[in-house]
């Protein structure tokens, strides 16, 4: 379609949004459809739910509805859906304030962003249709028109529950526009909007002694007074303030903790009374979800205060720490970098990993746990295989670290110095040491670090390197091994041999002499010393081994050294251990001879075909392995 017809659609789509009727066509309309007069927590946890939701391998729910934006928060997210669960079934804690806790760059914000615009969304699909009074300023909820008297009745006939009172406004309008007959006032369906200030509020604190209440709960309508004469007429006031318009929906506190207490007083009525006190009003119900976020040191000088307490009974506390997973903080600068209009830079593979390795490292506590480095718990939290520790030593070392991932490096700050990086002069390739050169150059730039949280992460950097120094060594490892694939074949095939003879307790016969042997125990153990297999363990990797092999062949598969990872691991590893006088001359040599520099052009070539490098990170994990190996 072009730009002229998917505007016809785009109208055509927001017509059919259009709904308007008397009270009594919508009451017939709840009756088909009770969701439709759902409250504001009800209506949240439905949108989350609707979205999807998968149970990991951990146990932990991903929902889908964060899971494009958010990484690493599943354990946090599902507390806020368990939230918004209980608070949809009206349980006690929907009359709380959500106050999301953790440091600066951990996901707060868009935690709240993520729901605003998911409900602005939502309330545009049939699902999430909502309706409201027609000219109501907080778009009242049409069956606020039942009196009090008849609402337990409509509850046993139809098991439609009612919650709240009519608004200053429409109780007049009710009054002198319908005489008080509500089955014909007015309701038209609407659709949530931060921008047109409809069911979404947002409230920044800045100067308390220029900034006024009445941002919060309205204010007089000067041009009017005159003509209504008293103040408490609701034709003289602006029912305009971010709690009015925030009714139905959410309102967003930003940075809460920082407000005056003046507006923080409003709130007590509004968490747990649900009403809003409103100059010369009686109290005005409104049925919204409450948000907040902050930092960690300013909730505890809010916990600190003793004047505080009754707010603080009002709050329910959800901590956002950093994420603690590699994969995941990888999906973070992944999904950033995407949104960026950066296309004309390579990143080389491993890149991201690595500053992310760094970023995480700087999140972990030390462990007391023997024998557990901060490398061996990232990998760990990784779903990583370590030796000596399983995945059930997760849980002890997470509770070991009660406030591990509220301190360290944030995203933020690794975008950042990759974002510098990126957008210098002649780079046309990023690599992970060009990285870790950005992320070290960054700390005199950071004014928070001191001197001995900068020492702390210098040394993490040079853990980071360290990882990076075998993973580029593996890396290698496989495109040499490619280039070589026929002699890893052939020591795939030797080893297979032997072991089918060690495991049947034959003995194999020598290809020159035609002399029966006894299996090679040196070649066996060569190779499966390569991924740690014990003297102990030999004989049932081996059998394993066997049992893969024969699982293949009456599947008609062939085995090649792919067809086993723990194997195929060996396999490179000794054959890139073997061939390390080769890698070392041909990655030094500055004027290789002809059969060097075929070699050399096979490895990039399969670096770049196979692997994700371009031409330039190619050759210069080439020119860095080199380095390492010639050490």
């Amino acid at each position: 379609m072009d730009l002229i017809q998917r505007l016809e659609q785009f109208r055509r789509e927001e017509q059919q949004l259009t709904w308007e009727g008397s009270f009594a066509e919508y009451f017939d309309l709840v009756l088909q459809n009770p969701s439709i007069a759902q409250l504001s927590h009800a209506r949240v946890h439905n949108m989350v739910k609707d979205a999807g939701v998968e149970v990991l391998r951990d146990g932990e729910k991903e929902y889908r509805f964060f899971s494009r934006d958010l990484f690493g928060l599943n354990k946090t997210l599902q507390q806020l859906v368990e939230y918004f669960s209980s608070a949809a079934r009206r349980l006690e804690v929907r009359k709380r304030i959500l106050l999301l806790m953790g440091p600066v760059g951990g996901g707060k914000s868009t935690i709240v962003t993520l729901l605003k615009r998911g409900l602005e969304n939502y309330s545009r699909t049939p699902a999430g249709a909502l309706y409201a009074i027609k000219g109501c300023p907080m778009h009242e909820e049409p069956l606020h028109l039942i009196p009090q008297p008849l609402r337990q009745d409509i509850h046993k006939e139809y098991g439609i529950y009612i919650e709240g009172d009519l608004c200053p406004v429409c109780r007049q309008v009710l009054r002198d526009e319908y005489d008080n007959r509500m089955e014909n006032v007015r309701v038209e369906r609407i659709a949530f909007s931060e921008k047109q200030r409809t069911g979404i509020g947002t409230f920044t604190p800045s100067d308390p002694k220029s900034q006024d209440i009445s941002e919060l709960t309205g204010s007089i309508d000067l041009a009017t007074i005159g003509e209504y004469g008293v103040e408490s007429d609701p034709r003289a006031y602006r029912f305009d303030g971010e709690l009015n318009i925030a009714n139905r929906g959410l309102m967003e506190f930003i940075e809460m903790l920082k407000c005056d207490e003046k507006f923080l007083y409003g709130l007590l009525t509004l968490s747990q009374e649900q009403n809003i006190k409103t100059g010369r009003f009686s109290m005005i119900y409104a049925d919204e979800v409450i948000v907040s976020h902050t930092n960690e040191n300013e909730y505890n000088t809010f916990v600190a205060n003793k004047k505080s307490e009754a707010l603080q009974d009002r709050i329910i506390v959800i901590k956002v720490p950093y994420n603690l997973r590699v994969s995941d903080e990888v999906k973070i600068y992944e999904k950033l970098l995407a949104e960026s209009a950066l296309c004309d830079v390579h990143i080389a593979p491993y890149t991201l990993e690595i500053a992310s390795t760094f970023a995480v490292l700087s999140r972990l506590e030390q462990s007391k746990k023997a024998g557990m480095s901060p490398l061996k718990k990232l990998r760990l939290y990784n779903g990583e295989e370590v030796e000596g520790f399983n995945q059930n030593d997760v849980r002890e070392l997470q509770e070991e670290s009660v406030r591990e991932g509220m301190d360290g490096i944030s995203p933020r700050y690794i975008i950042n110095r990759l974002s510098n990086a990126l957008i210098k002069d002649n780079v046309s390739c990023l690599n992970p040491i060009e990285a870790l050169r950005a992320l070290k150059d960054g700390f005199e730039q950071h004014t928070s670090i001191s001197r001995e949280e900068r020492e702390r992460l210098l040394n993490l950097i040079a853990e980071a390197r360290k990882e990076y120094d075998e993973v580029s060594k593996r890396e290698v490892q496989r495109a040499f091994v490619y280039s070589y694939e026929e002699s890893a074949k052939t020591l795939l095939n030797n080893y297979l041999d032997n072991v089918e003879a060690f495991c049947n307790k034959t003995k194999l016969k020598d290809p020159i002499t035609e002399d029966e042997i006894e299996p090679d125990e040196k070649l066996m153990r060569s190779i499966e010393e390569q991924i740690g297999v014990t003297e102990t363990a030999k004989k049932a990797f081996r059998e394993e081994i066997l049992i893969r092999l024969s699982s293949l062949a009456r599947r008609g598969v062939s085995f090649d050294y792919r067809s086993h990872e723990r194997l195929k691991e060996a396999i490179e590893r000794k054959l890139f251990s073997d061939l390390k006088d080769v890698v070392k001359i041909t990655t030094s040599t500055k004027t290789p001879d002809a059969g060097q520099l075929r070699k050399m052009n096979d490895v990039v070539e399969r670096l770049i075909s196979e692997q994700g490098y371009c031409a330039i990170c190619a050759n210069e994990i080439l020119r860095y392995v080199g380095t390492l190996l010639n050490r």
